[in-house]
């Protein structure tokens, strides 16, 4: 089974730069996108052969994420359940036979770092769901987590310190969702890999450099990794200032 996650940075926009040659190409049996940016009645495109659930926010043009599933999941769900987080689209829930797939779209924590205690408190909320979801059956989590984890996971650790998504309050909190009981699938199979990033900056000539960072993941339970075959990084695939991350698992 080929699981494929990919922020594309407003989907109408990423349609006009090769979004349906990779999506045809790849021919994954879910793919999931987060940063849609856009309601569901505004396509004037369809994928055929998917079923589709999005999740859009109410503030037009923002957020958003959204499954496409060859195989209609068992059931469907939006959201954590909690109000104050629950208007930015950010999350849907599919349950498979074999495990949940949980799409997430994780808030940036902004310059400054303006957002930075609320991103905390979803953190927190987020573990703790992704905890309740599991006593019912494994999870798999993917999509823009919004943090490079370690300092392999981005090309300049020591200048982005105090950045958002490099800080060591969101790095701790994805220490602590991994201890949990998940596992990074990239890093199960690429524990050294150096230069493996999925987001570049639009600034300077950071893509052309690889000056990237990984904030695109692929998690799953723990109790899933004698059946993950593959992780992937697609960087050769543009349309968006992040690339698609894939995920190969036998069940």
């Amino acid at each position: 089974m080929l699981l494929i996650s990919w922020n594309v940075n407003g989907l109408r926009a990423c349609m006009n730069k090769g979004f349906m040659d990779f999506f045809q190409q790849i021919n994954a049996d879910i793919f999931c996108i987060q940063e849609s940016k856009m309601h569901k009645e505004q396509a004037d495109f369809c994928f055929e052969g998917y079923e589709s659930f999005w999740n859009s926010a109410e503030k037009k043009g923002y957020s958003g994420v959204v499954i496409l599933s060859k195989q209609k999941p068992l059931r469907v769900s939006y959201d954590m359940g909690k109000e104050h987080h629950d208007k930015e689209g950010r999350i849907i829930v599919a349950e498979y036979e074999h495990f949940q797939l949980v799409n997430v779209y994780t808030p940036n924590s902004k310059r400054e770092l303006e957002r930075l205690q609320y991103r905390m408190e979803w953190e927190d909320d987020f573990r703790a769901f992704l905890k309740d979801l599991e006593k019912h059956k494994p999870v798999i989590v993917c999509g823009d987590l919004n943090v490079a984890h370690q300092e392999i996971d981005l090309k300049n650790p020591k200048s982005n310190r105090r950045n958002a998504g490099f800080t060591d309050e969101e790095r701790s909190k994805m220490s602590e969702l991994l201890e949990s009981g998940f596992t990074d699938t990239f890093r199960y199979f690429y524990p050294t890999l150096e230069g493996a990033y999925s987001w570049w900056s639009y600034m300077g000539k950071a893509r052309a450099n690889n000056t990237g960072w990984r904030i695109d993941y692929f998690l799953c339970s723990r109790i899933l990794n004698d059946k993950l075959k593959n992780a992937s990084i697609y960087p050769q695939i543009m349309g968006s200032d992040h690339c698609p991350v894939g995920l190969e698992i036998n069940f």
